[in-house]
């Protein structure tokens, strides 16, 4: 079910450093998630969504940025994708991420992207617009076979749309890769698994990775999680109730060897682990060239 709601801010501040994302600032204009992937951590408890499969909109979400944003005197990446999809399908009636990233681009911040939708490309133009200043396009990628991802990511594009999406986005000169997580033990945590990754996406244009060899569980999602496993995978969650019990923390299977070939993986196809990091020129421009309209 769609469901239109009233927010009340828009851009968080995120804790610095951000070593993971480079992100001064984060934005969701969606809760809950089209996607439906089995193992979404925005499922849990602490993030109080009543049903993940609603997807709340924030309808006054480009009011409340155009608010929001001449007051942040400090330019910073902006980021969005981490509790819920910006190209979720509803994304294709709303416009929603796409206006928003209109007014990134007038006020020149630079933006962070985290995705599993080729959805992405209808907002190219905007997006080699605000690369102008920066534009980091970031595509989760779990598995690169689509017999596991329709299972484990059920209403999200399969990975060979989002390969392709990276590689044009790449060929228009956009920073891309790849958010390498969860990687779920038992059933991604292979040597093929995160070479197939690997190399599609530096087939695809991609300049860096982003990992985490594992996942994480906690009170909801975890029954969920398991409740999925148990229909599609079944024994699964045996192995994991036995390995990990009531863990938080859920490392993948000889994490350590995995690490290693990782590493390996990413000097062969001279993939960086990291985003560089984005540094201001100066203050935010009070200049507003573009989109007037």
């Amino acid at each position: 079910m769609i469901k239109e709601i009233q927010a009340r801010v828009m851009l968080s501040h995120v804790r610095q450093p951000d070593t993971w994302f480079g992100l001064k600032y984060n934005m969701n204009i969606y809760r809950g998630c089209q996607h439906q992937c089995i193992y979404c951590d925005s499922r849990s408890e602490c993030y109080r969504i009543a049903n993940f499969s609603d997807v709340l909109v924030k309808v006054n979400a480009i009011e409340l940025l155009r608010r929001e944003l001449p007051g942040k005197r400090v330019r910073g990446v902006i980021g969005t994708g981490s509790m819920s999809d910006p190209y979720t399908p509803v994304e294709k009636t709303y416009n929603l991420t796409g206006q928003a990233l209109e007014l990134f681009a007038m006020y020149r911040f630079p933006v962070h992207i985290i995705t599993k939708s080729d959805l992405v490309l209808k907002d190219l133009d905007t997006l080699e617009t605000i690369n102008q200043t920066q534009a980091n396009i970031s595509f989760t990628l779990t598995t690169a076979a689509a017999d596991l991802a329709v299972k484990v990511e059920p209403g999200a594009p399969r990975p060979s749309a989002r390969f392709r999406a990276m590689a044009k986005l790449a060929s228009h000169g956009i920073h891309t890769g790849v958010v390498m997580m969860p990687i779920l033990p038992f059933l991604e945590d292979s040597k093929e698994n995160i070479q197939n990754i690997l190399k599609q996406a530096s087939d695809s244009g991609a300049t860096y990775v982003i990992a985490s060899l594992g996942m994480t569980l906690r009170d909801r999602q975890r029954a969920y999680y398991y409740d999925k496993l148990d229909r599609l995978f079944p024994g699964v969650s045996d192995q994991y109730r036995a390995r990990f019990g009531d863990r938080y923390s859920c490392p993948a299977n000889d994490v350590g060897e995995l690490r290693e070939h990782f590493q390996t993986l990413c000097e062969t196809y001279h993939l960086s682990t990291r985003i560089d990091g984005y540094r201001p020129a100066g203050p935010v421009s009070t200049q507003l060239p573009l989109f007037t309209g």
